[in-house]
Parts: structure tokens; sequence; C-alpha cells
């Protein structure tokens, strides 16, 4: 997204030169009109007085003839070519429909993530932010409503139309109109279940539209709904609450991730079960990888992350010319991140995984060879380049993933965190370290508690680089227990 940052600076920059030119092309127009309009002035008010004189008949001839066809020339000019020419080159780059519907339902995602209510995305009070400019309009707080409402999303609809709803009554100027705004509220509201409030909106809508065509319709038909609710709960009518719609006034509906709730609260560092007796038993070493030669003189720092299952972090694993050249290569190969179908064992995308990754080979560059042996120094195990096909696995025999290096190439100013709902761990991003941890026991079955999840940046850019070690290679480096959990 950096790129499209500098093209529409470029565009900016073309529609500056075309303003230019127009400008241009106008003031020469205009000094035209201005001494044409002396002369016909002149000429006009004594036509064979002034045509009586041989040189302006000659002038009037050539006026006509010769220059009147250079203006027309100049005013047929379309100083705007060079601005299309442009947008055309870089219109394939630009995000479509699907981008800008993704790049909505992220703020959705973090809303619900780290508990934001609209007003702080729109106001740009977002923490670690130092962006206070980042603000939304009330036409994009509507449009955010919008792509939620037509996903039958009524939950993030209410949320993001209440608030362009408030910024319209604060005096801000807008597009939309604020029937709009209550038709399309009225209705999310009344799918969350909140009749009193519904009718309360629309009896609004009605006052500032009174033609409008479903107002009408749809107030009768909330009014009647609600009568008949009262009457089969034996209950008096009570006016909605005075209180305006912000987080928390209705229930987000659940999803089909049972692990939701946890995992967010552990992205917002709540949650967390490590506590002081066990953070006392936590250290940090030198490893030098049982005495290898490359780590004796300059041994890996080694601090505990985590007691059980036994997460750790390395310190300055990557320096900052490995980390940029890694970025480098990896950049033009980006693209959405997958993962694999229980059913099909396809590689697939997920709505729930947005990030994009790319692989890279040993032969790429002597970074990528030099960092993969620092891996195997670090780990004392034997490791694996596995393509992203949908075979891999099955095809270089290398068995299943017994370990994972992760490297973070990134500090992150807010959120995007890695987190373990199943024993309630967070590892948060430090530009330069790494952090290793064993997916399966010395048995070969899983430890399934190292399903993780990488939570959503709130605020900055995230990158991380995975080395995935796979079983085959590691028998006399890490044998086998003698129990299934060993």
């Amino acid at each position: 997204m950096t790129d499209l940052v500098y093209t529409e600076k470029e565009l900016v920059q073309s529609l500056k030169d075309y303003i230019k030119a127009e400008e241009s092309k106008l003031a020469a127009i205009k000094s035209w009109a201005n001494k044409l309009d002396d002369l016909t002035r002149v000429s006009t008010s004594d036509p064979e007085g002034y045509l009586a004189h041989p040189v302006n008949a000659y002038k009037l001839m050539k006026r006509l003839n010769t220059e009147w066809s250079e203006l027309e020339s100049l005013v047929l000019q379309n100083p705007s070519d060079g601005f299309i020419s442009n947008m055309s080159v870089h219109r394939q780059y630009f995000p479509d429909q699907d981008d800008e519907t993704g790049a909505a339902k992220a703020l959705m995602r973090l809303q619900d993530t780290y508990q934001l209510d609209s007003e702080a995305f729109s106001r740009g009070k977002l923490p670690g932010s130092m962006h206070a400019n980042s603000l939304l309009t009330v036409d994009d707080c509507f449009d955010m409503g919008k792509t939620a409402y037509n996903d039958a999303d009524y939950y993030h609809a209410v949320l993001w139309l209440q608030q362009s709803l408030k910024q319209l009554d604060a005096g801000e100027e807008a597009m939309v109109l604020k029937a709009d705004i209550l038709d399309y509220l009225s209705f999310s509201v009344y799918q969350m279940g909140d009749l009193p409030r519904a009718i309360e909106l629309t009896r609004r809508l009605v006052a500032v539209d009174p033609n409008h065509d479903r107002a009408g319709g749809n107030l009768r038909y909330f009014e009647r709904l609600l009568t008949k609710q009262l009457h089969e709960m034996n209950q008096t009518y009570q006016p909605p609450s005075e209180e305006p719609i912000q987080l928390g006034t209705y229930v987000r509906p659940k999803d089909h991730l049972p692990e939701r709730e946890i995992y967010e609260a552990l992205c917002r560092g709540e949650g967390l079960q490590m506590n002081e007796a066990r953070r006392s038993r936590l250290y940090c070493r030198y490893q030098d990888g049982n005495r290898n030669p490359r780590l004796l003189l300059k041994p890996m720092m080694e601090e505990d992350e985590w007691d059980s299952p036994r997460i750790v972090r390395y310190l300055n694993v990557l320096s900052e010319e490995e980390i940029g050249k890694i970025k480098e290569l990896a950049k033009p190969r980006l693209s959405r991140a997958t993962v694999r179908d229980p059913k099909t064992g396809v590689l697939t995308t997920a709505n729930y995984r947005v990030s994009k990754s790319a692989w890279l080979e040993a032969d790429d560059d002597p970074v990528i060879d030099r960092v993969n042996q620092r891996i195997e120094d670090i780990t004392v195990m034997c490791v694996h380049f596995i393509k992203d096909e949908p075979d891999a696995f099955k095809r270089l025999g290398t068995g299943n993933r017994v370990a994972t290096f992760l490297n973070y190439m990134s500090d992150v100013e807010a959120g995007g965190a890695t987190v373990f709902p199943d024993f309630g761990a967070a590892i948060w991003p430090r530009k330069g370290t790494a952090v290793f941890w064993y997916n399966l026991y010395r048995s070969g079955e899983g430890d399934y508690r190292t399903r993780h999840a990488a939570c959503p940046v709130l605020v900055g850019s995230k990158w991380v680089s995975n080395k995935w070690i796979h079983e085959r290679g590691q028998e006399f480096r890490r044998p086998c227990g003698l129990t299934e959990v060993d």
C-alpha cells in the first residue's frame, strides 16, 4: 500500500499541472476576449467610418481568416490529456470495490477486537496513534454503515450510522442527506430488535422528509408490531432510552469462532494467565547452540516468554540490513495468505486470515541462506524449505511441523500480538527478535496448546518471517520421548 501513497502523490502533481495548463489557456483566451471586446466596441460604433481606413479593413480580414482560427484551435486544445493518460497508466493498480469493502471491514474488526467505539475512529483517537488528523467525515461514517448494512451486519451498521448522524447533527457539512442516514439507521435498529428506538428514528425521518417512499409504511408496521409484542407480554409501552447508541448498547451477534472472545481479550492484554509466581521462574541466558562454533564468540541472548509450553525469545536475531533485504525480496511476491482446508487438504484463502505472505528460497539471496543457517545453529535442528503448494508436505516427505521460529521484523505502535488462546499467552512484537516453540511433543503427537493467531494491527505495520521446522531430519537432534506427552 505504500506504493499507492506515492501513486496518489504523483496523481496530485499531475492534477496540479493540468490545472496550471487550464489556467494558462483561460488566461490567453481572456486576453483575446478583452482585446477583441475593446476593438469591436470601436468598430461597431461607426462601422463605415472604421472600415474607411484601409488598415482596419485589412486587419478585419486577417482576424476573421487567421486569428479567429488560431483562437478556435486554442479553445479546442485539451490540457487534460496528460492527466487522463497518467490516470490510465496507474488505474490498473488502483484498489477495487472489494478492496474498499475489505478495508471497511478491517476497521470493524479492529473496533471489535480492541473495543473501540466509532467516535474513537472518527476522531482519530486511537491508542499509540501519532496521526491526530486521521479523521472520518459524516460521509465516511455513512459509507462504513452502508458497507455493514449491505452485508446484513446490522450491529456495525447501527454503530457507524449513529456516528454519521451524530456528526451531522453537530453541524458538520456533508453530501449525504439526513433522511438517508435515518432511513438506513432506523431499519438497522429494527433488525437489532429495538422496536421503540426504531419507531423514534422513523418518526424523525417522517419529520425530515414527509414524502419519503418507505417511512410512513415502516412506521405503521413498527407500531403494529410493538403493540402486538406488548400485548403478548402483558407490558406497557416504555419510551426508548435517550442515551445515544454506542458500543455496548447492543450485543454483538455470535459467530462461528467459539474462541473469539478469548482471542480478542488476549489481544487487548486482558486474561493473561502469567501470574507473579510463574513469572519468577522465567529466566534469561546466553545460548550457544550446544557449543556451536558460530555462536561460541557471540552467543544468542535467550529470554523465557512462557513456561509451559515453553516459548523463548531470542534477541538481535536479524540485523537492519537483513530485515531490509528480506522485505525487499518478499514485497513483489506478496499475496493473500492461505490456510489448509480441513476437508480437502487444499490451501485456500479465508475471510479471517487477511495477511499477505511470500515464500523465499535459500538460493534467492545469500541473506536467506545465512538466516536459515543461523536458525539451525540456534535451535540445533535441521531446517527445510516448504513451498506453498497443496501437496508440498506430502511430496517432500518432511513430516509434520515440529517447531516454529518466528522473526519479528518491525515494531508495532499498537496491536499485532501473537496470542495462544489455549493457555492465555500474548507475545508482543519487538523488531529484530524471534520467538521459538515446539508444535509437537517428542512423541510426534501434536501439542494443541500451541495453536496461535495474530492479532490485528491497530496502528502501524507488522512484518514477520516464519521458519517452519519439520519432523524429518530431527531423529537424532530431538529424539522421541518415552510417553505421548514428553
